[in-house]
């Protein structure tokens, strides 16, 4: 599974915009599309998700949801720098800010930066993800230990992709270390039905959530997949695209 790398931690150059046209579109993109982003602070060792709320182009800021706590709005306000991480139509989208604020939105508590000189966009077209519909979640199931006994846990997807999923592990019951296999797992496809796959731990993150609470993400790579299953992922996203799109079109 592809996962877009932290901001610096490759030639970027390629992946870079500089035009604030377009960094003010793709901004105005993640708002108007409802977009969960990924608020990074300490080198990521704190992530919290957040949406943004409003581009003012004329003020030069970026209005952002606020995390419930507000000891945890303070560790963000204070940090000397927060990344971002977003995506757009299979597109990943970063930036960041050295300096955010305090501020109100409709009323209620918010956050605001100036917005970003350049960004990065990072287009992965390899492995396409698709975020999975919250309305009826998609269920991993994976075998764990538990002392002496081998449980099958159901755990809900992020996105899926033909080269991997993520989940979410509100419970923290998986082994998230890195490399980690598990066999003999299986992913519930609506009107396709399970299909066997063997998942690989390829990255985790914590994340604490704009309500205090804290789940786990962690993304699985598929290994030695069969042609008859990828051609069903591949099935399965094609439908979920085309919901989508009939959705944004208006079309029932």
């Amino acid at each position: 599974m592809q996962s877009s790398p932290p901001l610096g931690t490759e030639n970027q150059s390629p992946y870079q915009v500089d035009s604030r046209r377009e960094i003010i579109a793709l901004l105005r993109g993640l708002r108007d599309s409802n977009q969960l982003i990924s608020m990074l602070i300490n080198g990521g060792s704190e992530v919290f998700i957040t949406s943004i709320l409003m581009v003012d182009d004329i003020n030069n800021i970026v209005i952002i949801d606020s995390a419930q706590s507000q000891l945890a709005n303070q560790r963000i306000v204070e940090a000397p720098r927060v990344s971002f991480e977003g995506l757009l139509d299979k597109i990943g989208i970063q930036f960041s800010s050295s300096s955010l604020q305090r501020t109100e939105f409709e009323n209620r508590p918010a956050l605001q930066f100036a917005i970003p000189a350049s960004l990065i966009r990072l287009q992965r077209r390899e492995y396409y993800r698709i975020n999975t519909p919250l309305s009826t979640p998609i269920r991993a199931l994976i075998h764990i230990h538990n002392g002496d006994r081998l449980e099958l846990a159901k755990l809900s997807l992020v996105d899926i992709s033909c080269g991997g999923i993520a989940i979410l592990d509100e419970k923290k019951v998986l082994d998230n270390t890195i490399g980690t296999i598990y066999e003999h797992s299986k992913v519930d496809l609506p009107s396709i039905g399970l299909v066997d796959v063997i998942l690989q731990v390829r990255n985790s993150q914590d994340l604490i959530l704009l309500n205090g609470k804290t789940n786990r993400r962690v993304g699985c790579q598929f290994v030695n997949m069969s042609n008859s299953v990828l051609a069903s992922i591949q099935r399965y996203i094609m439908k979920l695209e085309r919901e989508r799109n009939a959705k944004l079109t208006g079309i029932r």
